[in-house]
Order: C-alpha cells, then sequence, then structure tokens
C-alpha cells in the first residue's frame, strides 16, 4: 500500500542485521547501496512474485478511514519506508494493485519516484543498470468494482498499464475511450474473485518480466498466498499500535483467506534492517510453482 505523500527529510542508512547470501546481488547505484545495504533477488526462469507492506505491530496495514487509509499513517510517513518501497518498485518488472488500492488513492501512478521523488536519478539508473529502463507495467486487478480510465495510471501516460477483470468488467471498460498505454484483459467468470494464477497468465502475453511486485491489498494478497504465488514477503513493522474494535473495518496483511489451523502458512525469515524506527523484515514462503 502506497505510503502516503507527507515526506520526511530522515533518510538515514538501514542497518543489516540478517542477511541470507541468497540470490544475486543487484547493481545498485552508490547511494542506493548506502542507504539499504545490499540487495540480492533470485533470477527466475519463469516468475519472482513478491510483496511488500508496513504494518502495525498488532498486524493492521490500512485504517481504513477517510484521509487515513493509505500506508503513511501506518509507517509515520517514514522516509525509509518510502525509500525501500520505491528500490522494490525499480526492480520490479511489473507492480499488481487491486482496485481497492486504486480507490485509496486514485492519483497515484505506481512508479519509484512517485513515491520517493529524492531518490527518482538513482531508481532510473537502478532500472538502466538492470537492462529494463523503461517504466515497469502497472496492473490494477478490478472484478467489480468500475474503474475510471482518465485516472493518472492510465490517462498520463507515465506507464503502460494493463487492467484485469473480468468479461462483464471488460465491457464496462470499453464503453469509456480507453488510452493507447492501456491494455484491458478480460477473465472469463461470471462473478467471484479473479483467480492470481489467472492473472499471472495474462501478464505474461504482454511482458516478459520476471520480477513482478504485489502491492495490495490485502484481499488480492490473500488470493495470490491461497494459491501459494508468492515467493517472499517484504514486511516494514512500524512501532505502534492501531487497536480495532468490534466490527472495526481495518485491515491486517492478508484478508478474504484463512489458513491456521488446518492449513498454516509458515515463512522463514531470510533478510532483516533495523530504521530509525521501523524494522524492516523479509520472509520467504514456498511455492506452488
Amino acid at each position: 500500500m502506497v505510503s502516503g505523500r507527507r515526506r520526511s527529510p530522515e533518510l538515514a542508512p538501514l542497518e543489516t542485521l540478517v542477511e541470507a547470501a541468497r540470490g544475486r546481488a543487484l547493481p545498485l547505484p552508490q547511494r542506493l547501496a548506502r542507504l539499504y545495504g545490499t540487495l540480492r533477488m533470485s533470477a527466475p526462469s519463469q516468475f519472482f512474485v513478491f510483496s511488500n507492506f508496513v504494518s502495525t505491530l498488532d498486524g493492521v496495514v490500512s485504517l481504513q478511514a477517510k484521509g487515513h487509509s493509505g500506508g503513511g499513517d501506518i509507517s509515520g510517513f517514514s522516509g525509509q519506508d518510502r525509500m525501500v518501497m520505491g528500490l522494490l518498485r525499480a526492480a520490479a518488472d511489473i507492480v499488481i494493485v487491486g482496485s481497492g488500492t486504486l480507490d485509496a488513492d486514485p492519483q497515484h501512478v505506481w512508479t519509484p519516484e512517485a513515491i520517493c521523488p529524492e531518490l527518482a536519478k538513482e531508481y532510473r539508473q537502478l532500472k538502466y543498470n538492470l537492462g529494463n529502463p523503461s517504466a515497469s507495467l502497472n496492473v490494477v486487478v478490478s472484478g467489480r468494482r468500475p474503474v475510471s480510465l482518465r485516472l493518472p495510471v492510465f490517462a498520463s501516460g507515465k506507464v503502460p498499464a494493463m487492467i484485469v477483470t473480468t468479461t462483464q468488467g471488460a465491457k464496462r471498460l470499453l464503453k469509456q475511450k480507453v488510452p493507447d498505454s492501456v491494455q484491458i484483459r478480460a477473465i472469463r467468470r461470471g462473478s467471484g474473485e479473479i483467480p492470481a494464477a489467472a492473472i499471472l497468465e495474462e501478464v505474461s502475453r504482454v511482458n516478459g518480466g520476471k520480477r513482478i511486485l504485489v502491492e495490495g491489498g490485502p484481499r488480492l494478497l490473500g488470493t495470490f498466498y491461497k494459491e501459494r504465488l508468492i515467493d517472499e514477503q517484504f514486511l516494514s513493522l512500524a512501532p505502534q499500535l492501531s487497536g480495532r474494535e468490534p466490527g472495526d473495518a481495518r485491515m491486517s496483511l492478508v484478508m478474504g483467506k484463512s489458513f491456521a489451523p488446518r492449513d498454516p502458512l509458515w515463512g522463514k525469515l531470510i533478510d532483516a534492517r533495523r530504521g530509525s524506527k521501523l524494522l524492516f523484515l523479509r520472509y520467504s514462503f514456498a511455492t506452488s510453482r
């Protein structure tokens, strides 16, 4: 989820606590390497799917309150969290979000510089170093929600964009003027959620990228976890307690799916870094691929 636009001047280097030597080190520009350290990622033959969220100590990732539904209220508008978000977007070939995440921040475009503009030059250099200097494909998954093609992610031309929707959703979208940079892909199903595997299949038809970042929301992420399609979870842990009241709509990392006790989903801690306020964790998960 997007961390919000209020900016903190705090861009101090992270302190590495745990680092597993797996995958290859990405060619980070000097300033990013100083701020983050070494970032290793697998070079997959098919897909490497990873997610990034910020959470409170009691597991809340969105307050679901008007004007306070983004990740900024969770992270305390941390500059270090924005730095990491931008870094992961720069490393990704494709960024996937749900329509609920789009509704929460309709003016956003899922690029590194949109979340951390002070490091825009370094993010561009990293993408160039990775051999993919063009903007990452922004994918919006929408089942029933109406989507306006006049929003910046579609109409600005800053990113190539794709909407994965149902056949009914596609019919509604085609009544609008579709920008040249936008592709609409329909999944043949009458109702219900769109399977994560179907999303990846549609993405693979139009983009040869291997690294796929899922930024939310919690229901979309739950679908990916249910189908065992998340390789790694980046989790920024903020030292605040949100709390919940009966009937509270506040969201946790995964919504709409349950695992324990019948089918617990265990991850392995492979990386931990300490920021000025937040703890930056990274877990690996076994996938179905």
